[in-house]
């Protein structure tokens, strides 16, 4: 029955009938109730007044106290508004006994109310509780003790005669008022529905692709326009499909005849389309069948559907993979669609030829780091040896020989940056367990270690712990190769009167160690390539301060290595603050 719009209608008109008129009887009712138990305690308070307890306290103390205190209830009989409805009692503040009342009927079998409770102990029982079938009041009277208690009950049977007869009236309106509704309701839904079925009959044509032109209707009202409306958009839909299949076999087009690959996934990550050079990449020449988690696994690429979606959705990700003779970078990127995730594509390049260059790059530090090492060793040792030889004018040759020693020193350096960024490409597995740290007491020995040197540039180095951390498992050494580097460069960056300050702490499960100095900052354009191997920002001055350009690209590559991350922001002569994120799981 309720398929038809006009039953829809006189159903939606009754419901908000019926609606409106709870709404009202539940709000007058409990207005009513309310202003009642508000006006009652009102009352009350109005009545026993701090002052007139008081008087009353000393009356009771008297001889015939309580006769006389009676006395004085009865002449406020008025104020506190006695009548067939209400009634007051006199109670035995020790047994809760009536000893005087108004209404000796009413005041049988009294129930040990909360009110009656309190009073008993010394306090004012002035709890009104709408949902109790009574209003009572009661006040403790004694000076030193409580010895009687004045008790105030209210039967609520005049709210209730009150509540009843506006829900009588409002019940007899509502009958009414439905009638009218249903009959109102039965004439418009009738001048709606028939239009509408003609309409919809015309909606079902279009949704059936049949675009044929609808005659114009004559009508002005609203289900014209809505009829006219439909004639417009039918045409309109028409071009736009029409447009739409153009420009779809356009970006097919494109996408067949790209030089990377092209992988879509839908939000099931189910492959929904693969271009032919991707399949040329991976070797999947097929879409049936394919998800996107259980590709990648095969691919060993360690990602995951649901984290792209849900958890690192916000930028694109890449992996550089090697397939066979082949290097691949993957770049994943979600597809957006009304502000929410809706899949994923992922693109592929064929980095072949750079991962070679960068290889062979690689393998030339390596060879010529292992080169050097041996002759460095020998200049220095010979430098050495004749710093300590008794010539003529030893304080020349000393001088000349301390430099000697000293670029010695720093070509050693170089050296060893070398073979650790070589050890670190080659990715040897850590042989040694990972040990327990106190990140705390890690961060201020090594904020310890370097004060002296701080100091002597007319630095301050200080150490805050924004929340605790804990201890985590990881390799010491390589963190405190990390932080001893950052901690250099800040020292090494820095005008005397500066401030280095580092920070420790926790974010959901990584830790984080935190160098922020006031030192000459890193111009913008310089941040995107400041992890590159041998590259300074100011080769001049770094070469004063004895710097190789390796020490970042190292931290760079422990971190990584590690799974954590490093990550540096910076403004000229202002400072520069570098944050790294370690993993404890």
């Amino acid at each position: 029955m309720f398929k038809s719009i006009q039953y829809k209608i006189i159903a939606i008109f009754v419901l908000l009938i019926l609606t409106i008129v709870i709404v009202i009887g539940s709000f007058l009712t409990t207005n009513i109730i309310n202003f009642y138990n508000n006006e009652f305690k009102m009352m009350m308070e109005q009545v026993f007044t701090d002052s007139f307890v008081n008087e009353l306290s000393k009356t009771a103390g008297q001889d015939d106290g309580l006769q006389n205190l009676n006395k004085t209830i009865i002449s406020y009989i008025g104020p506190l508004g006695i009548d067939t409805y209400r009634f007051y009692c006199i109670l035995d503040a020790r047994t809760a006994q009536v000893l005087y009342t108004s209404d000796a009927e009413k005041s049988l079998n009294l129930d040990m109310s909360d009110n009656i409770i309190s009073a008993m102990s010394g306090a004012r029982g002035n709890l009104v509780n709408s949902q109790m079938p009574y209003m009572d009041y009661a006040v403790s009277i004694g000076e030193d003790e409580p010895l009687y208690i004045i008790y105030i009950r209210d039967t609520k049977d005049e709210i209730n005669s009150i509540a009843n007869n506006i829900l009588f009236a409002m019940i007899r309106s509502l009958i009414i008022s439905i009638i009218i509704t249903m009959l109102l309701g039965y004439l418009l839904g009738k001048t709606i529905s028939s239009p509408i079925i003609t309409l919809t009959k015309r909606a079902e044509g279009i949704a059936a692709g049949n675009f044929e032109s609808i005659p114009i209707s004559s009508a002005s009202d609203e289900i014209g326009r809505l009829s006219n409306m439909f004639r417009y958009m039918s045409s309109a839909l028409s071009a736009t499909i029409d447009e739409v299949n153009s420009e779809k076999t356009k970006v097919e087009t494109i996408l067949q005849n790209m030089t990377d690959g092209i992988l879509a996934f839908n939000q099931a990550g189910e492959l929904i389309h693969i271009n032919p050079e991707a399949q040329k990449l991976i070797g999947v020449s097929y879409i049936g069948g394919v998800n996107f988690d259980s590709l990648f696994n095969e691919l060993n690429i360690d990602i995951k559907m649901g984290n792209l979606l849900y958890i690192k959705h916000d930028e694109p990700i890449e992996k550089n993979i090697a397939l066979g003779s082949k290097f691949i970078r993957f770049t994943f990127a979600v597809i957006i669609k009304d502000s929410k995730p809706d899949g994923v594509l992922v693109v592929l390049h064929d980095i072949t030829t750079q991962e070679k260059l960068e290889l062979s790059r690689r393998e030339f530090v390596a060879n010529v780091s292992h080169e050097l090492r041996t002759p460095l060793t020998t200049i220095k040792s010979y430098a050495e040896t004749l710093m300590d030889t008794p010539l003529d004018d030893r304080d020349v040759q000393n001088r000349f020989l301390d430099v000697i020693a000293k670029e010695a020193d720093r070509m050693t350096r170089i050296v060893r940056d070398l073979l650790t960024l070589s050890r670190l490409d080659e990715k040897r597995p850590d042989t040694r367990p990972p040990e327990s740290i106190d990140l705390r007491h890690f961060t201020e020995g090594l904020v310890e270690r370097m004060r002296i040197t701080a100091k002597e540039k007319k630095l301050t180095i200080n150490y805050r712990e924004m929340n605790p951390a804990g201890e985590f498992l990881a390799n010491r050494d390589k963190i405190e190769q990390v932080v001893i580097n950052i901690l250099s460069n800040a020292i090494k960056y820095t005008p005397a009167g500066g401030h280095i300050n580092v920070y420790t702490g926790r974010i959901y499960s990584d830790v984080y160690i935190k160098v922020s100095d006031t030192g000459i900052g890193i111009p913008k354009e310089n941040l995107p390539r400041i992890f590159e191997r041998f590259y300074r920002v100011d080769k001049a001055r770094s070469r004063d301060t004895g710097g190789t350009g390796l020490g970042l690209a190292i931290a760079k590559q422990i971190m990584d290595e590690m799974g954590g991350n490093i990550s540096i922001t910076s403004e000229v002569d202002k400072g520069t603050d570098v944050t790294i994120t370690i993993p404890t799981t």
